[in-house]
């Protein structure tokens, strides 16, 4: 049959297979993602307690020291958790706040003191706080939550032995107040910062932004990019009338899409929304810088260049949900850290989710930067010619205008 000794149906099989294989690579981040360096702070203000012919102690710090070494054996000497010490409570929520780490270790200051009850007739069961920031990256954080769990319980599994060892080499007969105490020493109290709360989508509600809200991107910036190509062009002014006509369109749109999306999300899914006003101009921003990226590489590259960003909706989203510390440095490095949408998340984090404002921080100010580079790149490519198209549309006149 003609149909089979076609060139393009005798090379099908080739090309499923290398878009199958293609598209197969977005897999590979989240096979097996194993976190290393997961910054996590340790707070010990244990002011230690003077106890008869031993002097003074500090329990606090041989917990420390039990923590970090509990940890590496845990992790197979692989660093699994980077420990940053950290002077006071105040510094550490600092911290949380800035999305620093991913959790805390809090010592109280009374640690050793609370301990060394458990030897006395009125024992005080010492208490250690485990804060986990959960609007950081909900993944890591529980899993960070995890580990220190494990860690807490390990340690007070090995008080427990020692408190008893010493009574039974005393001989001491253990009063009935202090059995449980003895059996689990130690208090662990667990704290969400900066909880994610429910209707958030576990915790991915800014990646749940950025998916409809690239996609519409691209569609705006093809559907306006085809709507130029058919004015016709005949002087350098009219070329950067329809450079300027193409950013008015993608501003209107992006007001139109951030409020329109916002307003889905909230009132239609659920989605818990702090401050809409802040939430919508926010995602209004990105939607322009998204636009105006496109629109600058589809002014140069034709309509081909759309490719590249269904390419990055592909290979980024995926990694927009993963914390940095759990993808290998190839990704972390070469596709991760180039990809725009991420300062978006990384807002959105902050208005979902940190209590914070609509401001010029970090994400705001890295969007910014890249829509004026677009801008500018969108507005040069005025001045390039453009030959005649299959409209009969005129060169530009370099001269005129």
């Amino acid at each position: 049959m003609k149909f089979f000794k076609q060139k393009l149906v005798v090379l099908s099989p080739l090309l499923v297979l290398t878009v199958a294989l293609i598209f197969s690579l977005t897999l590979v981040p989240s096979i097996n993602p194993t976190p290393k360096n997961m910054p996590i702070a340790i707070v010990n203000e244990d002011e230690g307690v003077e106890i008869p012919k031993q002097g003074k102690m500090n329990m606090g710090n041989a917990l420390v020291e039990k923590v970090q070494a509990i940890s590496r054996e845990d992790s197979n000497e692989e660093t699994i958790i980077n420990w940053i010490s950290i002077s006071d409570r105040d510094t550490v929520m600092e911290g949380l706040n800035n999305k620093e780490y991913y959790a805390a270790l809090f010592i109280p200051n009374d640690f050793s003191q609370d301990q060394a009850s458990l030897q006395s007739p009125k024992p005080s069961s010492p208490n250690i706080e485990i804060l986990i920031n959960e609007g950081m990256n909900a993944t890591a954080a529980r899993m960070a939550g995890q580990m220190l769990s494990r860690i807490t319980e390990n340690i007070s599994h090995n008080v427990s032995m020692q408190l008893l060892a010493g009574f039974e080499k005393q001989g001491e007969n253990i009063p009935p107040n202090q059995v449980a105490l003895l059996i689990d020493p130690l208090t662990v109290t667990e704290t969400n910062v900066n909880a994610v709360g429910t209707h958030s989508a576990n915790g991915n509600a800014p990646v749940s932004f950025i998916q409809p809200l690239w996609m519409s991107s691209i569609v705006g910036a093809a559907i306006v990019f085809f709507s130029m190509r058919k004015m016709k062009i005949v002087n350098r002014r009219e070329s950067l009338l329809s450079k300027l006509t193409q950013t008015v369109a993608g501003s209107l749109l992006s007001f139109i899409v951030g409020f329109g999306l916002t307003g889905i999300l909230d009132s239609w899914l659920g989605f818990h929304i702090p401050n809409f006003l802040d939430t919508a101009l926010f995602v209004s921003l990105s939607y322009l810088t998204f636009f105006l990226l496109i629109s600058a590489v589809t002014n140069w590259f034709g309509f081909k260049g759309i490719g590249v960003f269904a390419l990055l909706f592909f290979f980024g989203i995926p990694l927009l949900s993963m914390p940095p510390e759990f993808m290998s440095s190839f990704y972390r490095d070469w596709i991760h850290s180039w990809l725009p949408m991420r300062f978006s998340v990384e807002g959105l984090r902050n208005l979902l989710y940190f209590g914070k404002s609509l401001r010029v921080d970090g994400p705001t100010l890295a969007l910014f930067n890249i829509s004026w580079i677009s801008l500018l790149i969108i507005f040069v490519s005025a001045f390039k010619p453009i030959p005649e198209n299959e409209h009969g549309h005129s060169k530009v006149n370099m001269n005129e205008g």
